[in-house]
C-alpha cells in the first residue's frame, strides 16, 4: 500500500477529537439516564455529572443544565427519571491539537447530540 492510500484512511486530528467528544456523550447519557431526580435535586445532580465526565481524559469542560420546571411538571410533585428531554449539555474536548465543542439539546422531541465547532489549538 502506498503512503497516499494510507493517508486517505487515517483519521484526521479533528476526527479523532470529534470521536473523543462522542465517547464523553455516550458515557454521560448512558451512565445517568434513569437516575431518580426532582427539581430539588437537579442542580446537585448536574454538578455531579459535570465532575464525573470532566474526570475523563481530554475533557476540558462540561456544562449541564437540567430544566427544573419540566422536571416538576413531569414528576407531578414527586421525582422522575432523568432523560435527555430534561437536559441541555455542552462538552469541550481537547485532543490532537484540536478543541471540539459539542452540545445536546432537544430537537423535535429528540435529545440531539451534535458538534458545534472544531478549532485548531495552535
Amino acid at each position: 500500500m502506498s503512503s497516499a492510500e494510507s493517508d486517505d484512511t487515517d483519521p484526521t486530528k479533528a476526527e479523532i477529537a470529534c470521536f473523543e467528544v462522542g465517547i464523553k456523550f455516550g458515557s454521560l447519557y448512558h451512565q445517568f439516564a434513569g437516575t431518580p431526580v426532582s427539581s430539588e435535586s437537579a442542580d446537585s445532580l448536574a454538578r455531579a455529572m459535570e465532575e464525573a465526565i470532566e474526570n475523563q481524559p481530554h475533557c476540558e469542560s462540561v456544562t449541564i443544565e437540567i430544566d427544573e420546571e419540566a422536571l416538576a411538571a413531569a414528576a407531578d410533585g414527586a421525582y422522575t427519571e432523568l432523560t435527555g428531554r430534561f437536559m441541555t449539555v455542552e462538552i469541550v474536548v481537547a485532543r490532537e491539537g484540536r478543541s471540539v465543542t459539542a452540545r445536546m439539546a432537544m430537537d423535535d422531541g429528540y435529545p440531539l447530540m451534535e458538534i458545534v465547532s472544531v478549532a485548531d489549538d495552535n
